[in-house]
């Protein structure tokens, strides 16, 4: 029997983790997390759980909203190509964008990265990434978890995963009194944000081609680059319709693209009638050629230049379109809510010309 006394004794970091390189870690990343500390924000990093008081935020009788997500196998392109700065801003987006749609004020987010072996340097660029989103949106990155897991993950592989909490005041959830009628508006995506990335892979294997190469559709950039560029924050300009009064629903524009993500915020005897055509990024276009993907199916897989829709009442167009604007953020007109007739909830009459 060994002891820990015995210099032939096996040790934590015999079996593949190192916790002083965890505690370095978290003494790195402490001044980024102190960044983004907002108002309701109790205590620091390295508490057994996060503290934080709405009512101190300004909140009266506040709902709690919480999300969860990850980033997906866009990771495995981080890793590939080396770029680590800007996951972290996906990841936060991906909960963030979630929480706006229900009229949540993100308050506080945590995050949680598992690796094989745990590369203080890439560790701490991919959590700059999540403390400059969080700064952003006005959040409190409040804590996480570090998770060293050799025989889980190979080498300096890593999993991410985020987990967000706002607050909307109990009056103002959303949807609300969505109509037929009203107007929808689309918040344009920065590319293919953080899903389809598993067809997105398959399609630059089937066309031969690596992620150092110069992007067909931008050559300017690498392949790896252009498919690398982060998710959109949309909090500060849904938020600022929303306190405005002029927003009735919004939706995220995930997995399942516009027709799975667009009935989610309709009433069950509304539909959405997509009638106009909007700018389609070229990154979509060369997808679609590359891989011969019907347009149909790049409608249910990728968000197609799209990253958030916005339902508003007609009277209310340019108001929302001078706020949303003013935030950086012009609108595109997509089309309106319809009454329901059949199974559809989203229709889309041009699809086959959006490629094109």
């Amino acid at each position: 029997m060994t002891s820990s006394e015995d210099p032939g004794g096996l040790t934590y970091r015999d079996s593949g983790v190192d916790i002083e390189a965890g505690d370095a870690l978290v003494e790195a990343i402490k001044p980024l997390a102190r960044a983004t500390i907002r108002r309701g924000a109790i205590g620091s990093l390295g508490g057994f759980g996060s503290l934080f008081d709405p009512r101190a935020a300004g909140f009266t009788d506040p709902i709690l909203v919480a999300t969860t997500d990850g980033v997906g196998t866009k990771l495995r392109l981080a890793i590939e190509t080396g770029i680590h700065d800007t996951v972290g801003i996906d990841l936060v987006a991906m909960c963030v964008n979630d929480l706006i749609v229900q009229g949540a004020e993100p308050l506080f987010f945590l995050d949680y990265f598992a690796t094989g072996h745990l590369d203080r340097a890439i560790a701490t660029r991919v959590i700059a990434g999540i403390s400059e989103a969080c700064r952003q949106v006005g959040c409190t990155l409040s804590g996480g978890e570090t998770a060293e897991m050799p025989g889980m993950y190979r080498g300096n592989d890593y999993d991410l995963a985020g987990f967000a909490v706002g607050a909307v005041e109990r009056g103002k959830i959303l949807p609300d009194r969505v109509l037929p009628g009203d107007i929808l508006l689309g918040l344009p995506s920065t590319g293919v944000h953080s899903n389809g990335f598993s067809l997105v892979r398959r399609i630059i294997d089937a066309a031969g081609l690596n992620l150092d190469d110069s992007a067909p559709f931008s050559p300017n950039q690498t392949l790896g680059a252009a498919f690398m560029q982060p998710t959109a924050l949309y909090v500060r300009p849904v938020l600022a319709l929303a306190r405005a009064g002029l927003l009735r629903a919004a939706a995220h524009i995930t997995g399942g693209g516009l027709p799975g993500n667009l009935p989610r915020v309709l009433p069950g005897s509304c539909a959405a009638e997509l009638t106009e055509s909007w700018p389609v990024p070229q990154i979509f276009h060369w997808l679609a050629q590359a891989g011969c993907v019907d347009s149909m199916e790049m409608l249910r897989v990728f968000n197609c230049g799209i990253g958030m829709v916005l339902v508003i009442r007609g009277t209310d167009v340019a108001a929302s379109t001078a706020i949303l604007e003013s935030e950086g953020f012009p609108p595109v007109t997509l089309g309106r809510v319809a009454d329901r007739h059949g199974s559809a909830a989203v229709h889309i009459p041009n699809a086959a010309g959006l490629f094109r």
